[in-house]
């Protein structure tokens, strides 16, 4: 053998054939990748702005329109910062623990055009600087997602602090712990395709205690406090909707067959997820609602995030009308009988459907029921690694949370006063109106 391998070397050296069998092992960059991921990243930007801010914007009343705007804006603005400054080094900055990227990455040091990232095929990769980008409105839309939970009545400076401060021991951490190579929750083996975890139990959970520490609304139960705008919700949940396949589809970081499963189930789990939402409210109350729909739209798409690269198209109709149900549930029945104003639901939707499809992904991954799994795939060893992933999650945002919540409550405080919150943020807080007639 020995022989025939010095033979070949010699023979190759002499047609030159050593550059070309370098050439052939090298990393290859395909454009179609990279044009692809280009796209996903500004699909991800679409659905917070304009998307998730339309979406908040009309479910608040009109006193209350343009804080929204304003907090989605510049906490977008502000993590985009933060994330080249430090987040991308801390959570993917190429350390070796567990729950920390380390400062390798620091201001992106060290990262050019050249710099490549890799994708789940071997020596496929793409430029690091999309990856960064890409990585970047994750980390923008999670803490804007949190902001429903409390809208109409916390402080401008609060909601910046809190999201600065949460970003970077909460969210950077759980990237890190997921998505990276040397994460804990990554070598448990847990499946998060696009975020359920990093994304929506985070938010979800931080939303939770946001509602509690900052206390329900004045008014909350006695005035009308419906959204003053369904048309706009309902644009704003469209763009979601579009935006959410770069969110899943980008995901899979190539152009492939891996990117078409993402998308059609992108499709199929929010329409079963819809149909289930209206269909409860028309059996429940009579009669289906614009913002049921559209809050089955969200609750489908939470549910197929951690999923899409795993199931069936089959089976992500499924997750998404279970849970569905499951939000439905929260929304209509738990949070009035727990007492919290969670005033976009942003637990009972994002929290509750994260938690459900990060623990349905271990199911429906399952070959049986029509999942992407292998032939050795246990479907209940996977479904208790998935559940023990969303435990670590919600201990580690839920506790962090709390503690943030804290410092910044007693730092420059959570809460508007009484008389400024009657009146609306738009005016107090930014010298605005959304409307005027």
């Amino acid at each position: 053998m020995m022989k025939s391998v010095t033979l070949a070397g010699m023979i190759a050296a002499l047609v030159g054939a050593p550059a070309m069998a370098q050439e052939a092992a090298a990393e290859v960059m395909d454009k179609g990748d990279v044009a692809w991921m280009m796209v996903s990243t500004l699909l991800v930007l679409f659905m917070i702005l304009p998307g998730l801010a339309l979406f908040y914007g009309g479910l608040v009343r009109s006193k209350n329109m343009l804080s929204v705007l304003m907090q989605c804006t510049m906490i977008t603005a502000m993590v985009m910062v933060i994330w080249v400054i430090y987040g991308y080094s801390f959570a993917f900055g190429g350390g070796t623990g567990p729950f920390f990227g380390g400062f390798g990455k620091l201001f992106l040091a060290g990262v050019t055009p050249d710099s490549m990232a890799a994708t789940f095929s071997e020596g496929v990769v793409i430029p690091e600087y999309v990856f960064i980008a890409f990585q970047m409105t994750f980390a923008a839309i999670t803490p804007a997602l949190i902001v429903g939970a409390f809208a109409e009545r916390i402080k401008f400076g609060a909601v910046m602090l809190f999201s600065a401060l949460w970003v970077t021991v909460v969210y950077f951490p759980v990237a890190h712990m997921v998505w990276d190579g040397a994460g804990l929750i990554f070598n448990m083996g847990a499946l998060d395709f696009a975020g359920g975890t990093v994304v929506h139990i985070n938010a979800g959970i931080a939303a939770l205690v946001g509602a509690y520490f900052i206390g329900p609304r004045i008014g909350l139960g006695k005035d009308m406090m419906a959204p003053h705008s369904m048309t706009l919700t309902l644009v704003g949940a469209g763009i979601l909707w579009v935006g959410w396949f770069g969110f899943n589809a980008g995901s899979n970081l190539e152009a492939n067959g891996g990117a078409t499963l993402a998308m059609i189930n992108t499709f199929t789990a929010t329409a079963g997820a819809i149909l289930a939402w209206a269909g409860l409210e028309a059996v429940l109350r009579g009669k289906a609602s614009m913002l049921g729909a559209a809050s089955g739209l969200v609750a489908g798409l939470v549910a197929v995030t951690p999923a899409a690269g795993s199931v069936g198209p089959v089976g992500a109709i499924a997750l998404g009308a279970i849970a569905s149900g499951i939000c439905y549930f929260f929304v209509a029945v738990v949070k009035n009988k727990m007492g919290y104003d969670d005033s976009l639901d942003v637990f009972g939707i994002h929290g509750i459907g994260g938690i459900v499809g990060a623990i349905g992904t271990g199911i429906f991954t399952a070959p049986g029921l029509g999942g992407m799994g292998g032939e050795d795939y246990v479907m209940a060893a996977q479904t208790w690694i998935q559940i023990k992933a969303v435990v670590i999650t919600i201990l580690w945002c839920g506790i962090v949370s709390a503690v943030l919540y804290f410092i910044v409550d007693k730092t420059v405080g959570l809460r508007v006063e009484a008389e400024d919150e009657r009146q609306g943020l738009d005016l107090t807080a930014h010298g605005e109106s959304a409307y005027h007639v």
